[in-house]
């Protein structure tokens, strides 16, 4: 199968990330510049890498987990395996996101405000939340939304 035969996919997301009054908020996003080549065999549709030393961890959220305001302790994505949680950012907009549902937190270097800094979360529903969470070892960006393409 070529390029020609496969339609260039698009891989939603959200970002979490800190904006020019450096208040969390959410904004969708899509990765679109991937390249049609082979990685070790056949070709298949890729992305940029992000280099540079990371870690990855895998962590359950137990069914009633709440993490009260805080900031994403390094940029990091987060991807649900099972279960489901909630992130709610400053400007009050609240996702959830189930099984595949990625999201890249961002929201270091807030300015507390009316009782809010980073973001707060939670599990939803009556079974834990099975995360996978790769975090970068970077500086975190400010007011750049989407910088993942």
């Amino acid at each position: 199968m070529s390029d020609a035969q496969t339609p260039k996919p698009s891989i939603p997301y959200w970002h979490l990330y800190v904006d020019a009054d450096h208040h969390s908020r959410f904004v969708q996003c899509a990765m679109t510049e991937l390249e049609w080549k082979a990685l070790t065999s056949a070709p298949q549709w890729q992305g940029h890498k992000t280099t540079g030393p990371f870690s990855v961890s895998f962590v359950v959220l137990p069914v009633g987990w709440f993490g009260d305001w805080h900031e994403n302790p390094k940029p990091q994505w987060v991807i649900p395996l099972s279960g489901a949680w909630y992130v709610e950012a400053m400007d009050g907009r609240r996702l959830t996101f189930g099984p595949g549902a990625i999201h890249f937190g961002e929201d270091q270097n807030c300015t507390p405000r009316d009782g809010k800094h980073g973001h707060l979360s939670g599990t939803v529903g009556d079974t834990p939340c099975v995360q996978m969470i790769v975090q970068y070892e970077q500086t975190p960006t400010i007011n750049s939304p989407c910088r993942f393409r």
